[in-house]
Parts: structure tokens; C-alpha cells; sequence
């Protein structure tokens, strides 16, 4: 079992929303991609508590931290001020807890990339080369925020 009892030198990984701490030693390949399965299992989790009774467009995000925490959002939408979306609850979530380096974010939605806002959003928090994972139905794409923000605004 991957999963072993916590030294100086392992990583952790706690889940908020399960309230679990996961401990290992440097993953092997195989173990990355059972964490990348978790990831998607809970961005399809949280899509389930999106409020879209205008659209019904139903998106779940999960972001990774450096540290590999994880911190879930799913989107909200309002008639009378501007819907937050998946990626950015995820994110304010995550900065209101204090982190400030993320590795990734998954989306699993019924298509499309982040909107323009979270790109730009996204932008102010992360390095050049944070991986967006984009998954529907099953079918997984990959890119960096500097591929879908080529030239993001900067003060």
C-alpha cells in the first residue's frame, strides 16, 4: 500500500473536504495517476453542488497546491451580479486559507477551457507554467496557463 506512516521527508497531502491526511514517499507514476483519478472523482463531486438554475452548466475544479493540498470549488451563478466560477472559488477558497503557490487546477465541466476572468484570475497566483487539466466526458487535456493567457494584462 502507497499509503505509510509519515516521516521528516514525506509529503502531505490533506483533503479539507474529507478531512483525511494522505502521506507518501515520492509517488511512483502509478500513484500520480491514481491522485489524478482522486482529482477528477472530486471535481466530479463538487459539480454536483453547483447552482445553475439558469444555464445548468454544472463545473467542478479541484486545485493542487505545491504542497499538495487540495481545495475544491464548484460554480455559482446570480441573476443579479456576476456567477463566480469553479476555478475561482477553488482558488479564493485556497488564498483565504493563506496558499500562495498551486501546481494545478482540474476542471471537469461539459467543455470549454476557463473563461477569460479566470485566466486572467488565475494569472495573478501562478507560475507561467501551471498545468489546467480540462476533463469531459473522460477525454483529459492539458495546458498551461501561459497557453491559454499568452498575454495576460499586468499593472
Amino acid at each position: 500500500e502507497w499509503l505509510e506512516q509519515a516521516s521528516h521527508d514525506e509529503k502531505v497531502v490533506a483533503i479539507g473536504e474529507i478531512g483525511l491526511d494522505y502521506h507518501w514517499k515520492e509517488p511512483e507514476p502509478e500513484i500520480q495517476k491514481k491522485w489524478f483519478r482522486r482529482q477528477i472523482e472530486l471535481a466530479k463531486k463538487v459539480s454536483k453542488n453547483a447552482y445553475t438554475p439558469y444555464s445548468n452548466f454544472k463545473v467542478g475544479a479541484v486545485l493542487k497546491t505545491k504542497q499538495g493540498k487540495l481545495y475544491t470549488g464548484c460554480n455559482i451563478e446570480n441573476h443579479g451580479i456576476m456567477s463566480i466560477c469553479a476555478e475561482r472559488v477553488a482558488f479564493v477558497k485556497a488564498l483565504s486559507e493563506g496558499e500562495r503557490e498551486f501546481e494545478s487546477i482540474t476542471i471537469v465541466a461539459n467543455g470549454g477551457t476557463p473563461c477569460g476572468y479566470c485566466r486572467q484570475f488565475m494569472s495573478e497566483f501562478v507560475d507561467k507554467d501551471f498545468s489546467i487539466y480540462i476533463v469531459k466526458d473522460n477525454k483529459q487535456e492539458k495546458y498551461t496557463i501561459q497557453e491559454l493567457l499568452p498575454y495576460g494584462f499586468c499593472l
